[in-house]
């Protein structure tokens, strides 16, 4: 009879079977890697664990933004997804262990990416048809879990922004005619630590904002004011 197998560290460790052999010959050397290292250190029963690419990069010995593009590698294969509170959640066919819990199902990309479409051509300074950059960058921000409530408030504060540039500049400037305008504010509103009351502020000034602007091009002109 064999002598029963017994393990050096009780803990630390997780089960690698099939799941782990398909992971090993879809994935490339890296995202392998950081697949395995999220299953080190999920939550055995639910397969999910919070961490952010900058944790993940101090883990792995990379740059955050290297953690990003093999993220996106395991999130395109259908290896992890990430869930609407921002925690990793390691895929039913790739996690081992049975879940105390049900998934939470991902949000469909064509459902994201027509909501980030509605919100973004909503407002009167933007003069855009939603090019296919736009589609793909929606499409990218869906894949990399950003909820639809931060792109939300990204959009309505660059368009906060941009009205207040039109009115000093006497209505001077170009419309927002890209998605991509207002990737630079989502770092911002990821920020922790801002209240929904301020949120909503944002809000109900946008909308008023907007109103006044609206309101200031249907003016006749004054006659201190050029006409054409």
């Amino acid at each position: 009879m064999m002598p029963r197998l017994r393990l050096k560290r009780p803990t630390g460790w997780f089960a690698a079977g099939r799941e782990v052999a398909d992971a090993l010959t879809l994935l490339s050397d890296a995202a392998f890697k950081l697949y395995l290292w999220l299953c080190l250190h999920a939550d055995r029963s639910r397969g999910v664990l919070d961490a952010t690419y900058e944790q993940l990069a101090t883990a792995l010995g990379k740059s955050a933004d290297e953690v990003g593009i093999v993220f996106r590698e395991l999130i395109l294969q259908g290896v992890c997804q990430r869930r609407e509170d921002r925690s990793i959640e390691i895929t039913e066919d790739f996690w081992p262990y049975h879940r105390e819990t049900p998934r939470l199902p991902p949000e469909s990309i064509s459902t994201y990416v027509e909501t980030v479409k509605r919100i973004f051509l909503a407002h009167a300074c933007v003069q855009s048809s939603f090019s296919i950059a736009d589609r793909k960058l929606a499409m990218r921000l869906q894949v990399e879990g950003v909820p639809i409530e931060h792109v939300t408030r990204a959009i309505h504060m660059g368009c906060l922004l941009k009205y207040a540039s039109l009115i000093n500049h006497l209505g001077a400037g170009t419309p927002i005619t890209s998605l991509n305008y207002f990737t630079s504010l989502l770092e911002q509103v990821r920020q922790p630590g801002v209240s929904e009351e301020y949120w909503r502020h944002v809000t109900a000034k946008l909308e008023r904002v907007e109103r006044d602007w609206l309101q200031s091009q249907t003016l006749p002109a004054g006659p201190n004011m050029e006409t054409n």
